[in-house]
């Protein structure tokens, strides 16, 4: 593997005294991770739930607070010497709290999945019946796969889209609560580029008796920045990661209001985790002190302005986006017209730099492209970049660039948009 030169690293992962310790100790290591810095740095990261995070972020992530065990809720800890990480616990759940208007926050889980399974442990039990998106139309291995817990403990039935449009039906939704009177109704969408109707869930799920559980592992950046309808007025239960637009550590979270927050904590711990991991809670509270700024505010609504710009261009370029655009960080692709499938096509675009996903596509068994915009937006990228990132796609797949001149293309991109440009004003992002 390659050395990383000074000069290509990301801003945010920037040489210290700590990257000089581990090539002392462990050389190999040290060149994997440079490696990795690299891959980051000379790429354009278009995978919608991947960000960068800040300086202060990785250095919570890197704290004295990844020593310290600690089992249990501040105040209860079932291990000593906790009187410190308890106040950065607290910390984290007020922040959550006022930035999210929720009344609880258990800041504990571990990813959204673990949020997901903590969620459905406080509110079901199995066997019960739940109505989600199904997995073909963009729900997530937790609305039921059959490979996950979901799948394997509760009986799940499928909303769908649209297979025109693209768009939920909600009046679907409700004829199949009607007829399955799920025990829980989750909402929330790993491939869903629209708004959703957060009101009209509640309807339904206030008609059949059913919990309403918001996944809003994609949107929840967004709506800290004040850029997407927030779900936590509406559903009883709202499970979120903190890393993808949010900017902040892998993990999860739970909102919820007064009357949920036992059953939530105990459905965290002790029921499907152990110790907390208190360095990701520091980061986490670090990340939601950024997201209360009017910069991550900016930021948020250059990162929809930014997707919705990379959509028009990309229907300019022939290729079907579904839905016809979008209101998120999230744009979804058929690459059908261009004479080419999902795979290949995200191969093809890998050797060109251009890292993004596959995903399902309304009609049956068709797979698209997946592509979101809140890395290259923290990178300082806008309008202008995107249409150009757009076009070089586009000629990519049609096989009038070769990987070398994209590659260049790319490199003097990201050559002017380093990973970590947004962080180098204390508060940064792009504003």
């Amino acid at each position: 593997m390659p050395v990383t030169h000074a000069a290509t690293r990301p801003a945010s992962g920037a040489d210290s005294a700590d990257d000089a310790v581990l090539r002392g100790q462990d050389p190999e290591m040290a060149e994997i991770l440079a490696a990795e810095s690299e891959r980051q740095a000379v790429t354009l990261q278009l995978i919608a739930a991947e960000n960068f995070t800040s300086p202060a972020v990785l250095a919570a992530l890197g704290s004295p607070f990844a020593n310290k065990y600690a089992e249990g809720y501040p105040g209860a800890r079932h291990h000593g010497g906790c009187e410190i990480v308890d106040v950065a616990e607290r910390t984290a759940i007020d922040r959550a709290r006022a930035l999210f208007g929720a009344e609880h926050a258990n800041v504990q889980p571990h990813s959204g999945s673990s949020a997901v399974l903590a969620a459905y442990a406080a509110v079901l039990r199995p066997g019960d019946t739940v109505l989600a998106m199904a997995l073909p139309a963009g729900g997530h291995l937790t609305h039921g796969s059959p490979s996950n817990f979901s799948g394997r403990w509760f009986d799940f039935v499928g909303y769908g889209v649209d297979p025109e449009s693209g768009l939920l039906d909600m009046e679907q939704v409700r004829a199949l609560a009607r007829t399955h009177r799920p025990k829980a109704l989750v909402c929330g969408s790993i491939s869903y580029p629209r708004h959703l109707d957060y009101a009209a869930f509640r309807d339904i799920a206030d008609e059949v008796g059913a919990y309403l559980i918001a996944d809003a592992a994609h949107p929840m950046g967004l709506v800290a920045g004040g850029s997407a309808p927030s779900p936590v007025p509406y559903a009883d239960l709202v499970c979120a990661t903190t890393h993808k637009v949010l900017r902040g550590p892998r993990g999860g979270m739970i909102l919820c209001g007064t009357q949920y927050a036992e059953r939530v904590d105990r459905a965290v711990f002790p029921f499907t985790q152990g110790g907390a991991q208190m360095h990701t809670i520091a980061a986490k509270a670090v990340a939601f002190g950024e997201a209360a700024t009017p910069a991550f505010a900016a930021y948020t609504r250059q990162v929809v302005a930014n997707a919705q710009a990379l959509a028009d261009t990309l229907t300019a370029e022939g290729l079907n986006v579904v839905t016809g655009g979008t209101d998120t960080h999230l744009v979804l692709a058929d690459v059908g017209p261009l004479g080419v499938e999902g795979r290949t096509a995200r191969s093809r675009l890998a050797a060109a730099g251009l890292v993004l996903d596959t995903c399902a596509l309304p009609h049956p068994g068709a797979r698209g492209l997946r592509l979101g915009t809140a890395a290259v937006t923290t990178q300082g990228m806008r309008e202008p970049e995107m249409v150009r990132i757009a076009v070089l796609f586009a000629a990519v797949l049609r096989g009038g660039l070769d990987s070398r001149a994209a590659r260049a293309e790319v490199a003097e991109l990201t050559s002017r948009f380093p990973p970590g440009a947004a962080f180098a004003e204390v508060g940064g992002g792009a504003a």
